[in-house]
């Protein structure tokens, strides 16, 4: 009887039997370029652990946290230098390397909903281009997801595109800082971890950080008491991807099992964020110190008229950039959303 049937045999008989019981014949190292505390880095892990059910113990993810090894906008030099065999990102971290990066990973503006973005991701030619933009990282981009579409922190009242002008707000380099530019506010460079401590001081009136629940969990709402919920700018592109040498070597029951586990991955976060979001909402309304404020139709079609002639712009940084202007455009106009 071989090793392996043999701990299967005790395993059943006492009752232990448990994917970790074998060890795997795949065990990859990824890094999130989300903290071990936060709740996107604890949906992150669940998707670990499902695959390494789903896959009988056969595949194991070692998931470390943002910084663990490479910083958050270095991942993709880590996978494609061997030292990190996979990532759980935010796409538009890389647009330093290719402006295609900051234009798919985050089209300001363009997705007033997590299915939106989800659809083009995996029907609508996101998936493809994805995988053709990673190509000569030698990366496999598995699936898409997101988070949701972003809250907004601020300090004063927002109602609408004149507000923003002349204010002080911190927003990623990028893009991202580029729509706000050119609606008129002043975008301030300021890392993600100096966001509360900014607006607590006054060096920014307003952030682009991250959802309600999260930012409410935080405390960004009782320093800044004015967020604008649903947010109107912000829905980020979450990949999972990994070296496709590493993927080229996985059977292909086991590719399937990857793929459709990040599918699952997209709906299970987005759905506890969502939920996560509501509870957060439903306790600031009750705060006295807190008004929320929702945008109208015509404020958010105002922003998007001003995003789109910057993802023109953008879209002139490389011919891949333009590849993707044209397939997201495409599809917004295919499907009603411009």
């Amino acid at each position: 009887m071989s090793t392996f049937a043999k701990t299967l045999l005790t395993a059943t008989l006492t009752g232990a039997l448990s994917v970790s019981a074998f060890a795997a014949d795949y065990t990859f190292k990824f890094q999130s370029s989300d903290p071990s505390g936060d709740k996107n880095f604890q949906i992150q892990k669940e998707w670990t652990e499902r695959v390494e059910l789903m896959s009988g113990g056969r595949i194991k993810i070692n998931l470390l946290p943002v910084g663990s090894v490479f910083k958050h906008t270095e991942t993709l030099d880590g996978i494609k230098m061997g030292i990190l065999d996979g990532q759980i990102t935010a796409t538009e971290f890389f647009s330093g390397k290719d402006a295609a990066f900051g234009l798919i990973g985050n089209t300001v503006g363009a997705w007033s909903d997590t299915s939106q973005l989800l659809q083009y991701i995996n029907y609508g030619g996101g998936y493809e281009l994805m995988n053709e933009l990673y190509a000569p990282y030698g990366v496999k981009f598995i699936g898409g997801s997101t988070t949701g579409v972003e809250s907004f922190v601020s300090r004063v009242p927002l109602n609408g595109v004149e507000d923003l002008k002349g204010l002080k707000l911190r927003a990623p380099e990028g893009l991202v800082q580029r729509v706000f530019a050119a609606a008129g506010a002043a975008p301030v460079n300021l890392p993600g971890s100096e966001v509360f401590t900014g607006l607590s001081k006054g060096v920014i009136d307003a952030a682009d950080y991250t959802v309600f629940s999260t930012n409410q969990k935080a405390g960004m709402n009782d320093i800044a008491t004015h967020p604008v919920q649903p947010g109107f700018h912000s829905l980020p592109l979450i990949d999972v991807s990994m070296s496709m040498k590493k993927w080229n070597k996985l059977p292909e029951d086991l590719q399937e099992i990857m793929t459709t586990s990040v599918r699952d991955f997209a709906n299970d976060i987005t759905t506890q964020l969502r939920i996560a979001d509501q509870k957060a909402v439903k306790a600031a309304q009750e705060d006295p110190n807190i008004t929320i404020h929702d945008w109208s139709a015509e404020e958010r079609k105002k922003f998007r008229a001003i995003a789109r002639t910057q993802w023109e712009e953008f879209a002139k940084q490389s011919p891949n950039a333009q590849k993707v202007y044209d397939s997201v455009t495409s599809y917004l106009e295919e499907n009603g959303l411009l």
